[in-house]
């Protein structure tokens, strides 16, 4: 009997440990994709999930938002967007590994669950205001990407972690706010760090909570001003 009960307790503790790392965002794709559908087949998993889910979201409703200063903010635009002169040697490998930059996805959303335990108080507080971050990726859909917005340049930093374009199409990117239509910003560029600017009439749309997503288009983008492809990567925007 006592082995049966150890054997149920370690499953029980690695369905456990599974739903936690779900819930953080730390899962490779594949297994993240086996967890998501695990969720619609196992009531205890999904019980799980939820439970880490209320548990997270009470920790963070316990800590007021601290705005970083200018400093960290730059060093997280070189930690994700690199500098102006590109790494040699052994760092330009570790610079263009896809598994950093996967990790880096997951840094950035741990930031915003984590940033309200920082205490700033030994810093300047001199933080850049406007500053946004989200991590765009889709269970349906291996395309990833980071992006930083900042506010005071109007200018949209995208890092293309993973995901190819279909033969003769382009990746779109749309803001989205609340039950409003998408808007276009543009047809993503080719390239694993890119920028947009983003046109005056349109920076309002862009604030926390408003969604980022891109979709897969002809060429030169949609012909109808409104998404007519799949979407294939989507976050909520996030204060950094």
């Amino acid at each position: 009997m006592s082995g049966t009960m150890s054997v149920r307790d370690d499953h029980k503790d690695e369905r456990d440990v599974l739903a936690a790392e779900y819930v953080l965002g730390v899962l490779p794709a594949e297994a993240r994709h086996a967890a998501a559908a695990r969720i619609e087949s196992d009531p205890e998993f999904a019980a799980d999930v939820a439970r880490w889910q209320n548990h997270f979201t009470d920790l963070n409703e316990n800590y007021e938002p601290v705005a970083p200063p200018a400093h960290v903010l730059a060093r997280i635009e070189e930690r994700l967007f690199g500098r102006d002169a590109a790494p040699q040697g052994f760092f330009a490998g570790l610079w263009n590994s896809l598994a950093l930059w996967r990790s880096l996805a997951v840094a950035a959303v741990m930031l915003l669950a984590v940033v309200g335990y920082i205490q700033f108080d030994a810093f300047e507080p001199d933080g850049q205001a406007g500053a946004l971050v989200v991590a765009l990726e889709s269970a349906d859909s291996p395309v990833r990407y980071v992006a930083l917005y900042d506010a005071e340049n109007a200018r949209l930093r995208l890092n293309h972690v993973a995901g190819e374009r279909a033969n003769a199409h382009d990746f779109e990117l749309w803001v989205i706010e609340g039950d409003n239509p998408p808007v276009s910003l543009g047809v993503v560029p080719h390239g694993a760090r890119v920028a947009l600017s983003v046109a005056s009439g349109h920076q309002p749309l862009i604030h926390s909570g408003a969604v980022l997503a891109v979709s897969s288009e002809p060429l030169g983008g949609s012909p109808t001003g409104a998404p007519t492809g799949p979407v294939v990567a989507a976050g909520d925007l996030r204060d950094l």
